[in-house]
């Protein structure tokens, strides 16, 4: 919605202006001028990318018109989804976990964490070192290692739409100009005209110039902004997961251990400390 938003008051601020200004709006309404930009911007696309990265592009835009998932509800519903594993293996030893970590979906105890669970990077990722925590063979500093790896990997590959974006964003001022020259090149070869039609041809190709510059700083760019603000959130969520496993790994209590993931969260999401401990005793209860 946000995003909607922006562009209304990029366009009313532009438009607008251009239109108390004086200007007259039919000039800017040139479709053969945006069909060349918009179609080379996205020839370019094709040619540049991979379909794997393709695809994550389209995949990842429809994210960026809806808001963000990870508030504190979601960090509340998380820890105290740790907190209760942790309970459970501290009480009953790692292996009661076994059915859970196999088949999350039909787990009780995941099944009252729905959030979460529909959160398929996060239940692979938690469910993945709670099994190999299960097999026992690592060490707390060998599953740290391969965590920090795995959010790594993780982070670099959700932000190649971002960075895609981007340079979408950087080369549409350019395939402006293309458009513009192509116009100055109709615009010189009709010179026998008369100059008020020649100003308007000049007019229609000084267009080009105008839209790859707006498209570019007005909407492309941006989105590559908020796809990057986006992965740095679903990454911060690995990130607590990460710190409240190896805190249970090196022997501190579920409670402690569920702290010290509380502690890692962006200071605009994170419950305070009785917020998390009231979350966590309804959740018991239930």
């Amino acid at each position: 919605m946000l995003v909607i938003v922006g562009y209304v008051i990029i366009l009313a601020s532009v438009f607008g202006g251009f239109a108390i200004a004086g200007g007259h709006l039919g000039a800017l309404l040139q479709p053969i001028e945006l069909l060349m930009i918009a179609g080379a911007a996205g020839g370019a696309f094709v040619v540049g990318n991979s379909g794997k990265a393709i695809k994550a592009t389209l995949k990842a835009l429809p994210a960026v018109f809806k808001g963000s998932k990870y508030n504190k509800a979601l960090y509340m519903e998380l820890m105290a989804l740790l907190y209760e594993i942790l309970s459970k293996i501290r009480k009953e030893g790692l292996m009661s976990i076994e059915g859970d970590v196999d088949n999350p979906k039909s787990s009780p105890l995941f099944s009252k964490y729905p959030r979460i669970l529909s959160d398929h990077h996060a239940i692979e990722f938690l469910t993945d070192y709670l099994r190999i925590m299960v097999g026992g063979n690592l060490n707390s500093f060998e599953i740290e290692n391969l965590m920090d790896v795995e959010i790594e990997t993780h982070h670099h590959e959700e932000l190649a739409p971002a960075h895609i974006l981007g340079k979408i964003g950087e080369g549409l001022p350019a395939f402006g100009i293309v458009a513009a020259v192509m116009g100055v090149v109709h615009t010189m070869e009709s010179v026998g005209i008369p100059p008020r039609e020649l100003g308007l041809l000049i007019a229609h190709a000084l267009v080009g110039t105008f839209l790859g510059i707006l498209l570019s700083y007005g909407f492309v760019s941006p989105l590559s902004g908020l796809l990057e603000q986006k992965v740095n959130e679903s990454s911060k969520l690995l990130q607590c997961m990460r710190v409240t496993l190896l805190a249970s790994l090196n022997g501190y209590a579920p409670a402690l251990a569920v702290e010290f993931g509380r502690k890692v969260l962006n200071s605009t999401e994170r419950p305070t400390f009785s917020e998390l401990e009231e979350h966590v005793k309804k959740s018991k209860s239930k």
